[in-house]
Formats: structure tokens, C-alpha cells, sequence
């Protein structure tokens, strides 16, 4: 799969900002045009990156929300269920 991810570059007083229209949290500056695109690639790949692991930290407190845990109680006619919140 392949995205299209649309960068812009301003020039400032200070020199340039950039930022990715569809990926929020993904922007930068530099002094130069070149300096805001390196920080911008790098910023991109963090937003990734935070994103990735939003996602996995989600997961898997998904998958231990929805175990069910067996334990016996002492008397062996009976039994309990308990579930992980």
C-alpha cells in the first residue's frame, strides 16, 4: 500500500516551516528550505512511530481486557470467573 502525503513549506521571516496537510502533528522548520525538509522527513517518521505504538499499547490492552481468567474456589463444586478490566 502507498500514501500520498502532501508537504508544504512556507518561507518565514526566520527561514521556512513545513508541514504534512493529512498527518497532524507532523510539522517543523528550518533555516533553510533543505533543513525543513530533512526535519520534516524525520518529524513524519516520528508521528509514525508514536502512532505505531499508540496502536500496539491499544492492542494490547484490548487483548488483556478481554481474557478470562478460571479460579477454583475452595470448594471444588464450584468455580468463579473472573475477567481482567
Amino acid at each position: 500500500m502507498e500514501n500520498t502525503l502532501t508537504a508544504v513549506f512556507e518561507k518565514v521571516q526566520e527561514g521556512y516551516i513545513g508541514y504534512v496537510e493529512e498527518l497532524p502533528g507532523a510539522n517543523t522548520q528550518g533555516k533553510t528550505l533543505e533543513e525543513a525538509r530533512k526535519n520534516l522527513k524525520e518529524a513524519i517518521e516520528l508521528v509514525f512511530e508514536s502512532n505505531r505504538q499508540l496502536v500496539e499499547e491499544e492492542n494490547q490492552r484490548e487483548r488483556i481486557n478481554k481474557r478470562t481468567f478460571l479460579r477454583k474456589s475452595h470448594r471444588e463444586d464450584s468455580s468463579e470467573h473472573l475477567t481482567c478490566r
